[in-house]
C-alpha cells in the first residue's frame, strides 16, 4: 500500500487537491475517487516514512480542533470541513493524519474510529470528546470544549516549562563553564606542575584525572550516557517500575506538592468535561485516568468507578483519596445537589491552576538563589583546585 498526493474536480468542476493513503496504484486511487464523484487530474506518490516523521505539535492541534468547531458549528458537513482543514494545514504529517481521517469518514467510518487510528496525536480525551459528541449529537459543542481544554492544559505545560527554564539554563551555563575549565585549563596547569615537580593535592589530582578522562575518553562517556538514558527509559516502561516511580513523583520532596496539584488539575478537569457533554460518571473517570497517565491516579480512579457503581456520590467517592484537595470535595458535592456538577467542578480546577501558579512562584524563590550558591560553590571548587598547588609552591619559596 502506498500514499498518493492527487488533485481531483468534483461534480461542479472545482479543482482541489488531497493525500490518500493505503490505496495500491494510480488506477486503483481513480476508482476510489471515481466512486466518490470526483475526476482524478493529476497524483504523484509520496514517500510515507518522511511524512510520518515530521513532528506534529499540540499547538496545530488546538488550531484544527478550534477550526473543525467553527465549520460544525455553522452547520458544514464534517467530510467538507476535512477537506477545508486539509488544505489549509501546512504541515505535511498533519496534511496526512487529515486526510486518513477524512477518507475513513467516506467508507463510512464514524469520527472517533478515524481519530483512534491516530491516538498517538489526539489525546484520549478528545478521542472520548468526539465519542460524546457524535453520539449525542452535540459534535460542534464537544469539540469547542476541547479545543479550550487543550489550549489550557497547554498553557500550564508552559508555565510549568517556563518557571523551570532559569534553573535549567544555568545548570547549562554550569556545565560548559566546568568543561571548559577542565578541558583547556588544567591540562595547562598540570604540565607547568609537572615541570615545577609540584606534589598535586587531592583535590587538583582528582580534578586532573577527569581531565585526562574528557580529554582522551570522551566517546566512551557518551556512549555510556547513551546506554544509561537507554536503559532508564525501557526502565520505566515496567509496569512494576512505572507504578513506583509515579507514586515518587506524587512524593517527591519540594516538587511532590507541585505534581500533584498538575495531575488532580488534569483529572479533574477531563472529567468535568466529559460529564458536561453527556458521558456517563464512570466512562468519564475511564478516559480521564487514561488522560493522565500516572499509574497511581490510574489506581485511584478504579477505586472512584467502583464506588460510584456502588451507588456512593461523585463527592463521597473523591473523600475517601487524599490527593484531592477538601476545596474540589465540597464543590463537587455542590455541584451534585444543584445539578450543575461539571460547572463546580471546573470553578475548582481553576482555583487549583492558581495555586499552582502560586506554588511554581514560591519553588522558583528558593530554587533560583539555591541554584546560584550551588554553581558558585562547584566553579569555586574548580578553581581553588587549580591554584591550590601554585600557593604550595609559592610557600615554599619563602
Amino acid at each position: 500500500m502506498a500514499i498518493y498526493e492527487y488533485t481531483a474536480t468534483d461534480q461542479n468542476q472545482n479543482t482541489f487537491s488531497g493525500i490518500y493513503t493505503d490505496i495500491d496504484g494510480v488506477r486503483s486511487l481513480r476508482e476510489e475517487l471515481a466512486k466518490m464523484g470526483y475526476r482524478l487530474l493529476k497524483a504523484r506518490r509520496k514517500t510515507s516514512l518522511a511524512v510520518k516523521r515530521a513532528r506534529i505539535r499540540q499547538a496545530e492541534v488546538v488550531t484544527f480542533t478550534y477550526r473543525f468547531a467553527g465549520m460544525c458549528s455553522a452547520g458544514v458537513s464534517i467530510t467538507q470541513c476535512l477537506k477545508t482543514l486539509e488544505e489549509q494545514a501546512d504541515n505535511p504529517a498533519f496534511k496526512y493524519v487529515i486526510s486518513d481521517i477524512k477518507q475513513s469518514i467516506e467508507r463510512g467510518s464514524t469520527l472517533k474510529d478515524a481519530f483512534e487510528k491516530h491516538r498517538k496525536i489526539f489525546s484520549d480525551f478528545l478521542l472520548g470528546m468526539v465519542e460524546a459528541g457524535e453520539s449525542g449529537g452535540r459534535l460542534a459543542e464537544s469539540l469547542q470544549m476541547s479545543a479550550n481544554y487543550l489550549e489550557k492544559q497547554a498553557e500550564l505545560r508552559r508555565k510549568v516549562r517556563s518557571a523551570f527554564a532559569y534553573p535549567t539554563v544555568v545548570g547549562i551555563v554550569c556545565l560548559v563553564v566546568i568543561t571548559g575549565l577542565v578541558v583547556f585549563v588544567v591540562p595547562v596547569f598540570s604540565n607547568i606542575y609537572s615541570q615545577l615537580h609540584v606534589s598535586l593535592p587531592g583535590p587538583t589530582q582528582a580534578l586532573v584525572e577527569v581531565s585526562f578522562l574528557l580529554r582522551h575518553w570522551w566517546w566512551v562517556i557518551i556512549l555510556g550516557a547513551a546506554a544509561l538514558v537507554f536503559g532508564l527509559r525501557r526502565l520505566v516502561k515496567n509496569p512494576h517500575v512505572k507504578t513506583r516511580w509515579d507514586v515518587f513523583k506524587l512524593n517527591m520532596p519540594l516538587f511532590g506538592r507541585l505534581n500533584r496539584a498538575v495531575v488532580v488539575t488534569h483529572f479533574i478537569r477531563t472529567f468535568a468535561m466529559l460529564v458536561s457533554t453527556g458521558v456517563p460518571l464512570v466512562k468519564a473517570l475511564q478516559v480521564a485516568s487514561e488522560v493522565v497517565h500516572n499509574s497511581k491516579i490510574s489506581q485511584i480512579a478504579d477505586g472512584l468507578q467502583e464506588s460510584v457503581e456502588s451507588g456512593n456520590s461523585v463527592a463521597a467517592s473523591l473523600k475517601n483519596y487524599d490527593i484531592f484537595p477538601p476545596m474540589i470535595v465540597q464543590l463537587a458535592a455542590s455541584g451534585e445537589e444543584a445539578g450543575l456538577l461539571s460547572e463546580m467542578l471546573n470553578k475548582g480546577v481553576d482555583f487549583l491552576e492558581k495555586d499552582i501558579d502560586r506554588t511554581v512562584n514560591a519553588l522558583m524563590t528558593k530554587i533560583e538563589p539555591a541554584m546560584t550558591i550551588i554553581m558558585g560553590i562547584v566553579v569555586g571548587f574548580a578553581l581553588v583546585a587549580v591554584y591550590l598547588p601554585m600557593f604550595d609552591y609559592m610557600s615554599h619559596l619563602k
